[in-house]
């Protein structure tokens, strides 16, 4: 009898976590911009609520469960099909609204959601799982990285992520290399809509990785402090957009067509930048709107293409 009750014997260690309640080993704590939030340690089941918290995910090797749309779409931006497998996220709303029903029917572990989220939603998505909300206040080309670490904490993939973040760094500096001159080139985003040409902040996410690859980004004095953009201008205003690079960003066919019908206008021929070649069309989806590592490292790359072909 001795040795057969020897033999259960535990290690303490072992025993006083046998003791412990399931949570002191399974879960673990983030802090938000609604404060502490408890998270499942490995959550299996991920539901994504801004276009960011999406990308992160996908780096990290976790396919949500369910996602908003893209911004100008019905469905995921065009750069992040490329990194989706047979297994694809249900749409669970748009960029400003979401379904509230289609997110509690997927039973999520936790719900990744964008800054600034209303109170009022954050108290309804966190009564169906642990939410987490990046603090992220106003414009700042850095943001990204405090909001990727955030929701990778929340995914327990903090090593999987600073691999990316590394990645985009490499990337950057290498891009910069190749570019590299007297002067930095200058550059700036143009998003192109129905209603007319806006000049995106030289504080956006695109910005700030454009300047971390060697180019000086400005919004040619247009925008307005904490707004992403200028107000749409005339084509007689354009020539105050010129710069060595213009990227002409769109977001759906109505701004496409409304580019294009630009394009033929004698407002848009007498831009120097356009004499000389260097008009960049690039996807909206991305370069305005899309942040996290994977978006990083697509714009990095469509960078080195048009600057260094």
């Amino acid at each position: 009898m001795r040795n057969w009750v020897g033999a259960l014997r535990l290690p303490l260690s072992v025993a006083v976590l046998a003791l412990l309640p399931l949570t002191a080993w399974a879960e673990r704590s983030v802090e938000t911009a609604f404060g502490e939030v408890v998270v499942p340690r490995s959550p299996e089941r991920v539901v994504t609520l801004y276009e960011g918290a999406l990308d992160v995910a996908l780096a990290a090797g976790v396919t949500p469960l369910g996602a908003v749309t893209t911004r100008g779409g019905d469905g995921m931006a065009r750069y992040i099909e490329a990194h989706l497998g047979e297994q694809r996220p249900a749409i669970v709303g748009v960029v400003r609204e979401i379904n509230l029903e289609a997110v509690l029917a997927l039973e999520p572990d936790v719900i990744l959601a964008p800054p600034q989220l209303p109170e009022a939603q954050y108290r309804l998505l966190s009564r169906m799982a642990p939410t987490v909300v990046p603090l992220t206040e106003g414009l700042d080309p850095e943001a990204w990285r405090a909001e990727t670490r955030l929701f990778a904490q929340a995914l327990g993939r903090e090593a999987e992520i600073e691999a990316a973040l590394e990645q985009v760094d490499a990337r950057a500096a290498e891009v910069a290399e190749r570019i590299a001159a007297d002067e930095a080139p200058s550059a700036v985003l143009v998003r192109w809509m129905p209603q007319g040409p806006m000049v995106m902040s030289a504080d956006l996410f695109t910005a700030g990785l454009l300047r971390a690859a060697g180019v000086a980004v400005h919004d040619a004095g247009l925008t307005r402090e904490n707004s992403p953009h200028s107000d749409p201008l005339s084509l007689e205003n354009l020539s105050r957009v010129d710069a060595d690079w213009l990227f002409l960003a769109t977001l759906n066919e109505e701004g496409r067509e409304a580019l294009q019908a630009a394009q033929a206008t004698p407002a848009f021929a007498r831009l120097d930048v356009v004499a000389r070649d260097q008009v960049v069309p690039v996807d909206g989806q991305l370069w305005s709107s899309a942040t996290g590592p994977l978006a990083a490292l697509t714009i990095l790359d469509q960078l080195d293409a048009a600057l260094t072909p």
